[in-house]
């Protein structure tokens, strides 16, 4: 039998991946459903690079968000042993060029590939790269907002292959509660996946379609909040961190100036610098310590994101923050906290995450390190936090703080 090496690509746009139709010009699984695909000429990565490019016309699109070791698949009829490199890449753009290559192409949310002719082992392809409750974990390089969606995306697949199995409802449930509690930081992980678990009933499948609907909806509600801040925006912004509902915003107001925060130590602020720099918006990047002297000349709007909003009004977002809003406020200028309505949540207090000293000094002096994560700025420092409702002042959030009673769904 051959042994044969190949690249299988799933390029993900929002909650949705693109699935190909092989045409009759390929030589194996014509008419059959499948992600981009080639032979692993060269190396894997270069191969999967190529054939973006090459099938679909995505490439300048695509971001690689993680690949997988290679699955065997055993193909009698064919005498091949093929091992299959998976990939998955968000993609900005859902604008598809194909070659003739593919029949046709649809994208659509990952279940669906449960329920097609597909070629051999695509599921277990995309289970190889797909949102896990360890990526969700592990993810410290996108805001609350992408991660909160990608964790529904790991419950919606868990039940839809539960579902087919016909396992039971508390598996599924377990992999809700881990999903639930992997970031307690971030409240709109919390409540999405108890909204999912609150409006379904006790079936695989009531959550697999509960699922579907939240992924849809989580999407376009940060969507809406971010075009909501846009209309919000000044001239000239001074943002931090890496908030995709706030660099959403940016990108769509493209403001005449933009400086960023660097936002030590991890440096998030970079990716956001290079992406509303390559946006076409006059971007600078600045140190932390800046901040102040920043707003105090040049900045009429301070835009931030939010990992969770308080009932108290208080805004949970990265280190930093506080010190932001502090000098917009001493500068008399708006100062906005952008984030979809779920990101409400009752509590008045978190618990703030430290990050690795390491990151801040690895000397052997005998020397401490304070390197927290997140902080908790009053909102009364803040002009509103803008929704995908409209804007709430620190009055009005206590009102919609209304997600305490999701968590029910575990005592039922």
């Amino acid at each position: 039998m051959d042994e044969r090496s190949v690249i299988t690509c799933f390029l993900r746009h929002g909650t949705e991946i693109l699935l190909v139709r092989r045409s009759d010009a390929v030589g194996t699984y014509a008419g059959r459903w499948g992600g981009v695909s080639g032979y692993a000429e060269g190396t894997p990565d270069e191969a999967a690079r190529w054939e973006i490019d090459e099938e679909v016309g995505l490439l300048e699109s695509a971001t690689l968000v993680r690949s997988a070791d290679p699955i065997a698949v055993a193909d009698d009829d064919h005498e091949v042993q093929w091992f299959v490199h998976p990939y998955l890449f968000d993609c900005d753009s859902t604008d598809v060029t194909p070659n003739d290559e593919l029949a046709n192409y649809e994208w659509v949310q990952p279940p669906a590939i449960l329920d097609r002719e597909t070629v051999p082992k695509l599921w277990e392809t995309y289970a190889a790269v797909a949102p896990t409750v360890d990526s969700v974990s592990a993810d410290t390089d996108h805001g609350a907002a992408y991660i909160s969606v990608r964790a529904l995306e790991g419950l919606r697949d868990r039940a839809a292959v539960a579902a087919q199995n016909g396992d039971d409802y508390e598996s599924v449930a377990d992999t809700a509660r881990r999903l639930r509690d992997c970031r307690p930081s971030m409240g709109v992980v919390s409540n999405r996946i108890n909204r999912v678990m609150a409006s379904a009933d006790r079936s695989v499948a009531s959550v697999r379609d509960r699922g579907l609907e939240a992924c849809q909806q989580a999407v376009a509600a940060d969507a809406a909040a971010a075009a909501e801040a846009a209309e919000r925006i000044g001239d000239r912004v001074l943002t931090l961190s890496r908030s995709g509902t706030a660099l959403d915003a940016l990108l769509t107001a493209a403001p005449d100036a933009v400086f960023v925060a660097e936002s030590r130590p991890a440096r998030e602020g970079v990716g956001v610098a290079e992406r509303l720099a390559d946006g076409g918006i006059d971007t600078t990047l600045c140190v932390d310590a800046a901040m102040g002297n920043v707003v105090s000349k040049d900045i009429d709007t301070v835009l931030v994101g939010a990992d969770s909003v308080l009932a108290d009004g208080a805004v949970v977002n990265k280190v930093g923050t506080r010190l932001a809003a502090l000098a917009a406020t001493r500068a008399n200028i708006d100062c906005y906290a952008v984030c979809a309505r779920d990101k409400i949540v009752p509590e008045t207090e978190v618990d703030a995450a430290l990050g690795s000293p390491d990151a801040v000094y690895d000397g052997e002096a005998a020397v401490s390190v304070y390197n927290p994560t997140f902080e908790a700025t009053p909102g009364g420092l803040f002009t509103a936090v803008v929704t995908e409702d409209g804007i709430y002042d620190t009055s009005d959030i206590e009102r919609v703080a209304e997600h305490a009673d999701l968590a029910a769904w575990d005592d039922r």
